[in-house]
């Protein structure tokens, strides 16, 4: 039997990774502010 979570790098960084959050309303204002890290 298989564990239920079999981790993916590829598809982690899709989801969650700078791409994923690269057009959302917090990036956006973060960029607007000048931040120096956009995210981690």
């Amino acid at each position: 039997m298989k564990r239920t979570y079999q981790p993916n790098n590829r598809k982690k960084a899709k989801k969650h990774g700078f791409f994923a959050r690269k057009n959302t309303k917090i990036l956006k204002s973060r960029r607007a502010k000048g931040r120096k890290v956009l995210c981690k």
